[in-house]
């Protein structure tokens, strides 16, 4: 019987390491993944030495109470410039009409300054993450547009020259995400409730109270799916096109990347100089290429590729000022719970331990291809 038992485990045990192996949840397996090797090299001091702007990060509450991620975030030279997550967005900044509360924003702003990063606000009109007084409130087109300028003013104003760097009392205000996501991926407008309410006039009516409230702020309209040549970046050019012709105040477009392991545009250059050729400035802005876990040595060294496609083609075009991961650790992204199966999307893995996708934003910053 004894015998019997013994054979059984032996068989058994390996079995059980293989699944536990394939697991994603199962950190030991990293360790005998590649990693980077450049992690020498900070990103943002490379790339602003490389002649474009920052190299920063979107960072929000939980992740911000963490003291390995915050150590990590404010390391010299790593990144330059932070958006929050969700702290500035309608449901956060005004939950009620006319009631504003700050404390979350005015907490990552703080982080900002104390690590001299350059603030990108995030943002003013989208249809997702609303109160439902907005959402639900069966406002007459001319009650909504009055309350777009009302949200857009209160919270752009607020802001408006308090992102100061602490240590050179400079302004690291460098820009609004206005309006976010107005598109479908036909190139259609989104059916929002603003669009369904006002029309695409509230494009404009957003963009020129930012304006107003905030005159030094470069103003942005970003949106994800647009970073190649498609049906919805024609249409967003074509929408920029429009606005700059009626005089409305647009600065950027900033290209969202949430791309798919191996998927990458080949069309990202052409693309981005077709926007910039209308007189405003590009950025990345929410880079992250999720992968199909598990991962394996074939998928970071993929993964270090796509990094190097998507920097390699900001750094080749002149009106692309910079590029902003959607995060930096896999242990805070948002990727496995939107998109089941998928995961490790980020440049370091839930221990933070840099992965070859750093090498593959080095390399491109020095200009060598992956």
């Amino acid at each position: 019987m004894l015998r019997f038992k013994l054979q059984t485990l032996l068989r058994v045990i390996p079995v059980l390491f293989l699944s536990l192996s394939l697991h994603p949840q199962f950190r030991f397996v990293n360790a005998q993944l590649p990693t980077g090797t450049e992690t020498s090299t900070p990103l943002n001091t490379a790339i602003v030495q490389a002649g474009k702007k920052y190299l920063g990060d979107m960072s929000d509450f939980p992740e911000l109470n963490d003291e390995q991620y915050l150590g990590t975030l404010k390391t010299p030279g790593l990144f330059g410039q932070m958006t929050p997550g969700n702290s500035m967005k309608w449901d956060a900044t005004e939950p009620t009409r006319g009631q504003f509360t700050f404390s979350n924003g005015d907490a990552i702003v703080a982080i900002a300054d104390s690590a001299g990063q350059i603030m990108r606000g995030h943002t003013c009109v989208w249809h997702n993450q609303l109160p439902s007084w907005v959402s639900s409130g069966g406002f007459s087109a001319e009650e909504l547009t009055e309350i777009v300028e009302e949200h857009v003013k209160g919270v752009v104003g607020h802001w408006a020259g308090k992102m100061r760097n602490l240590l050179t009392q400079t302004p690291i205000s460098d820009s609004w995400d206005v309006v976010n996501e107005a598109f479908n991926d036909n190139g259609t407008m989104r059916e929002s409730v603003f669009y369904t309410t006002i029309g695409e006039g509230y494009i404009a009516t957003a963009f020129n109270t930012a304006r107003a409230a905030d005159p030094n702020a470069k103003l942005y309209i970003n949106d994800y799916n647009i970073e190649g040549t498609s049906a919805k970046s024609t249409a967003m050019i074509n929408l920029v096109k429009s606005l700059k012709s009626q005089g409305v105040p647009i600065d950027g477009i900033g290209l969202q990347g949430h791309f798919i392991l191996g998927q990458i545009p080949n069309t990202l250059v052409q693309n981005m100089q077709a926007m910039t050729a209308l007189g405003v400035e590009v950025a990345f802005t929410e880079v992250d290429i999720r992968v199909e876990l598990p991962e394996t040595e074939e998928t970071r060294e993929q993964q270090k590729a796509d990094f190097n496609k998507v920097v390699e083609a900001c750094m080749q075009v002149e009106g692309c000022v910079g590029v902003t991961l959607g995060g930096f650790t896999d242990k805070y992204s948002w990727v496995p719970g939107t998109f089941p199966g998928f995961g490790a999307a980020l440049i370091y893995d839930e221990e933070y331990v840099a992965k070859p996708a750093y090498d593959g934003i080095v390399d491109a910053i020095k200009g060598k291809s992956d």
